[in-house]
């Protein structure tokens, strides 16, 4: 087998391992994603590896091994450097709760190992010599661009509901169709959603909105309403996931996944507060969470700045700049840029609900609040020149919540570009402020 797409090291390793277990009259065979992804011509990450030696006998074989999942015939080879996962050929039976099966016997033939897989282009396996082991034509289903469930549709996905989302990221992923047995499938045993743990399905939903083709895989949720089956709450209907599907067109353009995740929340019309208790219902980091809550916030209080400052009239500009810097130091340059960014990309209607601007102030709408951040001198209180114990030994005071008021007063007023960022030029600023109480 010679390796296109795979790391020269982890092909080689691997390929030590396979010659390992055949010199001691074992069967073994590259499979699964490797292959696939090969053959796609796509990168290959990782390598899986079949056999016919049971666990006992790989770790015999191999001095370095971890027995990581010895139930299912799962044994990790450690070998220059890499690590591969060694399961021996089975069959599955008994799926009691939708996920993981109950029964595993292990069997002599590959064939039957390939059987109890997802799609068949996952049912591919490959050894030295470079010829396909391909019993259900997972093969010329990529040659086709097809999803298909390797036999019975209904079946694999009673067997492992996970396998659903799995079947539409994967089309998604890959921008491939899915075969209509395997849809009707789908869409006959998608309540058994409702067995998969959150965590499972927000990992597979992630992929689909951070892979390169969102747009595909939303418009498939859509159709299917696979997601309001799910444990998660998921207050939308098709309907409304096809409509936001439409409005974040332009979702693959954004690197960053918490701008792709902000993107379809806004589209979805959840507001700051209701994002951040569905991400948390959805188990999402709180890395992830925050980063996405902040944008929303930021478009809150732009909007409500766009609704508050009249249009047109004399000084409106300058007081919509003041909003905006306001809004940048409350919830961070990051999450500012990052709604510009989406603004960017949204069509002109979506702008703002209050405003909808005109194709000539689209770009307005993004370029003028950029260059607004740009001009501000400092963007953090850590920034500021002057700090809490200086005020409050300035002034004489003890600490208490008028010292965060007035620091938050003389960074809005620095930033805004009224005072210089200079110690004695602030203190000053705060003597006169505290003579007139905040």
């Amino acid at each position: 087998m010679k390796w296109k797409m795979a790391p020269s090291a982890m092909a080689l390793a691997a390929e030590n391992v396979i010659s390992e277990l055949t010199q001691n009259g074992h069967e073994a065979f590259w499979v699964g994603g490797c292959i696939r992804d090969e053959l796609l011509g796509r990168p290959v990450h990782d390598m899986d590896i079949t056999t016919s030696a049971v666990p006992e006998e790989v770790i015999a074989i191999f001095a370095r091994s971890i027995p990581t999942g010895l139930a299912h015939g799962t044994v990790t080879v450690l070998q220059d450097g890499q690590g591969f996962e060694v399961t021996t050929y089975r069959t599955e039976s008994g799926y009691v709760d939708h996920r993981r099966p109950d029964h595993v016997e292990f069997v002599s033939d590959v064939k039957e190992d390939l059987r109890r897989r997802d799609f068949t282009i996952n049912a591919i396996c490959c050894g030295l010599g470079g010829d396909l082991i391909d019993p259900f034509g997972g093969e010329k289903d990529l040659a086709l661009r097809v999803i298909r469930c390797v036999g019975d549709a209904e079946e694999r996905f009673d067997e492992d509901a996970l396998r659903m989302l799995r079947c539409v990221r994967f089309a998604s992923v890959l921008d491939f169709s899915i075969a209509k047995n395997t849809w009707r499938g789908l869409l006959r045993q998608r309540d058994k959603l409702a067995h998969i743990a959150v965590e499972r399905v927000r990992a597979e939903l992630d992929r689909i909105v951070e892979g390169p083709h969102p747009r595909r895989g939303l418009a498939m949720l859509a159709r299917c309403e696979l997601l309001a089956r799910g444990k998660a709450p998921f207050p939308w209907t098709g309907t409304d996931l096809a409509t936001a599907a439409a409005l974040t067109a332009g979702i693959g353009e954004l690197e960053s996944a918490h701008l792709r995740w902000a993107l379809l929340l806004h589209a979805l019309k959840q507001s700051a507060k209701e994002a951040d208790e569905l991400l948390r219902a959805w188990t999402f980091s709180g890395t992830t969470r925050i980063c996405v809550v902040q944008v929303l916030r930021v478009r809150e209080a732009w909007t409500a700045a766009l609704e508050a400052v009249p249009q047109g009239e004399p000084g409106g500009t300058e007081a919509l700049r003041r909003q905006w810097i306001a809004a940048v130091l409350a919830f961070g340059v990051e999450a500012a840029e990052g709604w510009l960014s989406l603004l960017a990309i949204l069509p002109a209607a979506a702008l703002s609900a209050a405003h909808p601007p005109a194709d000539s102030e689209v770009s307005a709408a993004v370029t003028t609040p950029a260059a607004w951040i740009a001009q501000m001198p400092l963007k953090s209180l850590s920034e500021l020149a002057v700090t809490g114990n200086e005020l409050a030994e300035a002034l004489g005071k003890r600490p208490g919540p008028w010292l965060g008021d007035m620091l938050s007063a003389l960074l809005q007023a620095t930033a805004s570009g009224d005072l210089l960022n200079n110690k004695q030029v602030l203190l000053l600023e705060a003597k006169r402020m505290d003579g007139h109480e905040l």
